[in-house]
């Protein structure tokens, strides 16, 4: 899986040394029911489908904007999909909750 173009990746190891960054937008696009079953204190659930309609009420473009969901493609469309609406700061947790120990 190649990163797009102005999107970082970044590993699970790396996460866990930004998750008290204030500076940072934690988002998981994971379903509901997926994110209360297991979830990284931090994390704020927008599932994936919702993410379009969200994004410009809930999420500030002058923050970096780091996505995780299961596996790492959604959260890889999500940062395309943020990149599209004008989201310069994005990164992608690569491995997503499937890699967190």
């Amino acid at each position: 899986m190649f990163p797009a173009k102005g999107i970082r990746m970044i590993t699970t190891t790396e996460l866990k040394k930004e998750l008290k960054d204030k500076k940072k937008q934690l988002i998981d696009v994971r379903t509901v029911n997926e994110f209360n079953g297991n979830k990284i204190k931090g994390f704020k659930n927008i599932p994936l489908h919702e993410l379009k309609q969200k994004a410009l009420t809930e999420l500030s473009k002058g923050k970096e904007l780091v996505i995780i969901c299961q596996s790492g493609m959604r959260s890889q469309q999500a940062c395309k999909q943020l990149k599209k609406l004008g989201y310069n700061q994005v990164t992608n947790v690569r491995g997503g909750m499937n890699a967190w120990q």
